[in-house]
């Protein structure tokens, strides 16, 4: 590809920066090549996975065995069928949680000038946000291979066939996306990793905490069930829930439209979510970079 030339002011020629190659393939290629590129960086660097997940064991665990027996279900304080209610939210919680993550990577690239050498490839602008995203669904699909593994171990099982199983991890793997677009808006827009990661955190506690993910919404003042019963996250661990067996016996879904159709609503959210915040951090990214 040859660059173009441009004038300086004292008249010399210097190569302009090369301009991006268009087309869908090329798009996908180059947000491939990114997502390798963190993926080595993640096999290179095991600790940042160690350590994402020594938070959801220990959820699972403390949940499992301080909770399990004290929080009623439909009725029924038996431990063994919290730890089947309570799984799904954790998976939610976990995937969810990743959002801190993904936005500190891209505030440390930032931070490091690495967006500014994406830059001078003849890339899609879009890639490098896309392959970061891409990238970090992966670990978080290889957290909830851990953690189910783990979850099991407690004594959650699933009383559905395989393909519900997996259509319910599906569910919440998309929402781990969608929600890794959140942490890329809020990488692009603080100045610090340290910034990113609180940042990426503080909303994820409320949103995760009022909603069907530890106890049932029914139990929740007026104003919380309705922001619970609403929640984009409510609704996909009410699907996740319903697509493992997981539901309490003699369970009735409240009233609420998300929680009447949890799998259509889940996807619906997911979508708008990812629709939403990947052209605003694609927006943000080509006015942080120019």
């Amino acid at each position: 590809m040859t660059a173009t030339a441009t004038k300086t002011q004292g008249g010399a020629a210097l190569p302009a920066a090369p301009r991006p190659r268009g087309g869908i393939v090329q798009a996908v290629n180059d947000s491939l090549v990114v997502a390798r590129r963190n993926l080595i960086r993640m096999v290179r660097i095991p600790e940042v996975v160690v350590f994402g997940l020594i938070q959801p064991i220990m959820f699972v665990v403390l949940f499992s065995y301080v909770f399990g027996g004290s929080i009623s279900i439909g009725g029924n304080t038996s431990p063994s069928d919290y730890r089947e209610y309570l799984m799904a939210g954790i998976f939610a919680q976990t995937v969810t949680f990743a959002t801190a993550g993904a936005g500190a990577g891209i505030a440390d690239d930032m931070h490091k000038g690495l967006i500014d050498r994406f830059r001078s490839l003849p890339m899609a602008r879009g890639a490098v946000l896309t392959g970061r995203t891409l990238a970090d669904l992966v670990q978080t699909a290889l957290t909830l291979v851990v953690l189910s593994g783990v979850a099991l171990i407690v004594g959650w099982r699933t009383h559905e066939n395989v393909g519900k199983v997996l259509a319910g991890f599906a569910l919440l793997l998309l929402l781990g996306y969608a929600f890794s677009w959140i942490g890329a808006v809020i990488g692009l827009s603080v100045r610090t990793p340290e910034a990113a990661t609180s940042g990426g955190l503080i909303w994820l506690f409320p949103l995760t905490f009022i909603s069907n993910a530890f106890v049932s919404s029914e139990t929740m003042p007026g104003v919380l069930r309705h922001i619970a019963e609403w929640n984009p996250f409510s609704a996909t661990v009410q699907a996740a829930r319903e697509l493992f067996g997981n539901l309490p016996p003699g369970y009735q879904a409240p009233d609420a439209w998300p929680m009447q159709h949890p799998i259509l609503a889940s996807v619906i959210w997911s979508v708008l979510i990812i629709a939403f915040f990947r052209t605003l951090a694609v927006r943000k990214y080509r006015s942080a970079a120019a």
